[in-house]
């Protein structure tokens, strides 16, 4: 018997290693490639956003619904990530991948063109299914391309992707928008897409063949639905703040807290040892980092004078720092130790947090806001990406799209609970009417104090998830992969 006759199913199905080729080695060269332009492209449109939100809001009268705007996009998300997953299991990841950044363009020419804060929003919602569509398919890729050794390389290589787009996308960003108008960064990435569809074609059709296709579970996929639906009857009610809000709360609730209990892996939510935790720690992270950074550059433009451009430019050192970070991960001698990692980047993170609330106090610095991200950045760097690999590393061959659905349906609630939390918190002390400082109505300082507060804690708690990502020796391969059908008791 030859060694590829004694091969398992699950082997057989996993991608072959060869010691001599790296991630921009000749076997792999153009997948890398392809996957870097569509993370940049992605990581240019947030960065560009991040940077015209705050002229954007004001010129639709949308200030009220400024967090809206940026939970709307994982609100739909949550459905498209546990679509691609099924979609990616049932029939390889190229068909959502091409038709995720068909909608993501889309999106941004609807909110490009926007003449109201809600058309906007639906915009946002529609660049989400794309976003939704994409990321999980491109984690699919990774686990079925590349052997074990080099995913940490490939995630550090998501990270490394944001390197320029986060220095030239605010830049060019608040220059558009001084310059020509806040549509325009919108309407001009477009154009970006056709680059990452030439690329990766060639590669994506020589992937290797995964395991046999299976039908899509279409379960799953109404419970996404469900929660999606959920989550933005929440969002709805937080920025509505009336008694009147209070039925579609319920309603919400109603739908996202049975849903998401079965869509998630069992014991999620009570940070079961293993997979579990390493999906809520990914949700706790994303959200406590993304409630915060949200309100950053509305911060610095209405509390302290800055610019767009120069509000924005303050993100760039987190994204700098956020490759660093995920560099440091992917290194051999750091897979030991890779959940005390994950955990001193969240307490990294509830630092820079802290460190950016002092910038209320106009005694200090301003140029302490961009110091600070860079700690945050280093943080999530080190967590976000080794969250991935503990996540490929427990997954069976043929269950990478379903986990990797799991894991950015995490990211994505955690999102949108916390920035809408986030956004409930900012309204209801008094941040809803906020203009500019140099108009003189800007929010209370306390309005933005509350969101960083809400932020730190969140980023200290996972902190101590981060102590539970490793699976108990007794548990055996029993937490290794999510249950078909979920669990009550997660």
């Amino acid at each position: 018997m030859t060694a590829a006759e004694s091969m398992t199913p699950a082997q057989a199905a996993a991608p072959q290693d060869d010691a001599g080729d790296g991630i921009l080695g000749r076997r792999h060269r153009a997948l890398t490639l392809g996957i870097i332009s569509v993370v940049s492209l992605i990581a240019f449109e947030a960065s560009a956003v991040n940077t015209a939100m705050p002229v954007a809001a004001r010129a639709l009268d949308g200030i009220g619904l400024y967090a809206f705007a940026f939970s709307a996009f994982f609100t739909a998300s949550l459905f498209a990530m546990t679509l691609s997953g099924e979609w990616c299991d049932r029939s390889g990841p190229l068909a959502p991948l091409f038709a995720g950044i068909a909608a993501f363009g889309t999106g941004l020419v609807v909110a490009g063109t926007a003449r109201s804060m809600w058309m906007f929003v639906a915009g946002r919602g529609v660049q989400g299914i794309g976003g939704g569509l994409v990321i999980v398919a491109l984690y699919v890729v990774v686990g079925r391309a590349y052997p074990e050794r080099l995913r940490a390389s490939v995630m550090a290589s998501f990270s490394a992707a944001w390197v320029v787009p986060v220095i030239v996308g605010p830049l060019v960003a608040g220059a558009v928008t001084e310059q020509l108008g806040w549509r325009w960064v919108f309407l001009a990435i477009p154009v970006l897409v056709l680059l990452p569809l030439v690329v990766m074609l060639p590669a994506l059709r020589a992937l290797p063949p995964g395991p046999p296709a299976g039908t899509a579970d279409r379960r799953r996929i109404l419970l996404a639905l469900a929660v999606a639906a959920g989550a933005g009857l929440l969002q709805y009610a937080g920025q509505d703040l009336t008694p009147w809000a209070l039925l579609p709360a319920a309603a919400g609730l109603a739908l996202l807290v049975p849903c998401i209990r079965r869509l998630l892996p069992a014991g999620t939510f009570r940070a079961r040892r293993g997979l579990p935790s390493v999906v809520l720690l990914r949700g706790i992270a994303q959200g406590s980092f993304v409630a915060a950074e949200s309100f950053i550059p509305l911060m610095l433009v209405t509390e302290r004078g800055l610019s767009a451009t120069l509000a924005g430019f303050s993100l760039t050192g987190g994204g700098l720092s956020w490759a660093l970070g995920s560099y440091t991960q992917s290194r051999r001698r750091a897979e030991p130790y890779r959940e005390r990692l994950m955990s001193l980047g969240m307490g990294l993170v509830a630092l820079a947090v802290v460190l950016m609330a002092t910038v209320l106090v106009h005694g200090v610095p301003v140029w302490v806001a961009g110091a600070s991200w860079v700690f945050g950045g280093y943080g999530m760097g080190l967590t976000i990406s080794s969250g991935a690999v503990l996540l490929l590393k427990l997954s069976r061959p043929g269950e990478e799209g379903t986990n990797a659905a799991s894991l950015q349906t995490s990211d994505a609630l955690g999102s949108i609970l916390l920035v809408g939390l986030a956004g409930v918190l900012f309204v209801s002390s008094g941040g809803g009417s906020v203009t500019t400082a140099a108009a003189g109505s800007a929010a209370p300082p306390h309005a933005f104090a509350a969101v960083f507060a809400a932020a730190a804690a969140f980023a200290l708690v996972g902190a101590y998830v981060a102590t539970r990502l490793a699976p108990r020796e007794a548990a055996g391969r029993g937490v290794t992969s999510v249950p078909p059908s979920g669990d009550p008791g997660a």
